[in-house]
């Protein structure tokens, strides 16, 4: 029989369909520290962004034939070893994108209107701060017509694209590896034609850079590698910008973030991932113009569903073919 390890969980449905074609399906996590020696009893492993599968790893566990990561990034896996070790490594790169887009512009949202800093203050002070943080959000910021800047236009800077132009907001996209993209538009309210075909092409990094009023970053990021954004690259920003972080840590320096931040360059941050996890730099934290959440970027109920049937199918045909 066919033993996985699902270290990071997997739904239901997922673990099910895998059941179903007579895999046995192990889902208490082992520690990271204990993987090497735990993996050696089986034939795959699958993880989300939680577990890290290094090369010592790897190279500890003869019987291992499949990694299987739910999500985009493969960052958390040594493909050059599994790659030299004859291991397959799938992922899936479809099934969390709109709701990693989604949660774009819940911190867009927050930060525009104040929100991170009203449910902070509002239950503690209450009525005694409660004209102060009117006055505050009263400086809030609409979306529409503003400029959305998405650095790496892959399959999520896509969805966050289809949701820009629905709020009327204009998109500046790059992307070194993508020109020209039809972004398709839902809209069922438009009956049988519901499908609407959007072109966008994308630009330059500069130009993403110095002229978006906000900029959300899709883009992979190693531990250890210099930030692509740093304090040079923020410096070029408009003043007043906000940027978006829920692809991975690191992408942003978080200390040239919080020197920007305290200076008013960058007027609000909205970040899903941070350069340790769990976050260690509680300056960033505890900034009030920061909207935090716990690196749930593909974490919604529906995104879960789809990423564990995505990769359940992709179990069974590797195995079948194997």
């Amino acid at each position: 029989m066919i033993k996985i390890l699902a270290n990071d969980g997997i739904d239901s449905n997922g673990k099910a369909i895998l059941e179903s074609a007579g895999y046995h399906v192990e889902t208490t996590k082992v520690p990271q520290e204990q993987l090497a020696e735990a993996l050696k009893n089986y034939d795959a492993v699958l993880v989300r962004s939680a577990t890290k599968i290094r090369k010592d790893i790897i190279e500890a566990c003869p019987n291992l034939k499949l990694i299987g990561r739910g999500g985009v990034g493969l960052d958390n896996i040594d493909l050059e070893a599994a790659k030299h070790k004859g291991i397959k490594v799938v992922n899936t790169p479809a099934s969390s994108s709109v709701s990693v887009a989604e949660l774009v512009f819940t911190h867009l949202f927050s930060g525009a209107r104040f929100i991170q800093q009203t449910n902070r203050v509002m239950p503690v002070e209450g009525n005694a701060k409660f004209g102060d943080m009117k006055k505050l959000a009263s400086n809030g910021i609409e979306l529409q017509g503003k400029t959305m800047g998405i650095y790496g236009f892959g399959r999520i800077g896509q969805e966050v694209a289809k949701i820009a132009i629905g709020l009327g907001m204009k998109v500046l996209a790059f992307d070194p590896y993508v020109t020209n993209v039809d972004v398709i538009l839902n809209l069922p309210m438009l009956g049988t034609n519901s499908r609407v075909k959007v072109p966008i092409q994308t630009v330059s990094e500069q130009s993403v850079i110095s002229q978006s009023d906000f900029i959300t970053f899709h883009i992979p990021f190693n531990e250890g590698d210099k930030s692509p954004i740093d304090a040079a690259k923020m410096a070029k920003m408009k003043k007043g910008v906000a940027l978006i972080n829920c692809s991975r840590g690191g992408v942003i320096s978080e200390s040239d973030l919080l020197d920007a931040l305290n200076s008013g360059h960058v007027a609000f941050a909205g970040l899903d991932v941070f350069e340790k996890e769990p976050p260690v730099n509680l300056a960033i934290l505890e900034h009030p113009n920061v909207s935090l959440s716990p690196h749930i970027g593909g974490s919604t109920k529906e995104a879960q569903n789809r990423i564990s049937i995505e990769l359940a199918e992709k179990v069974i045909e590797f195995f079948k073919n194997a």
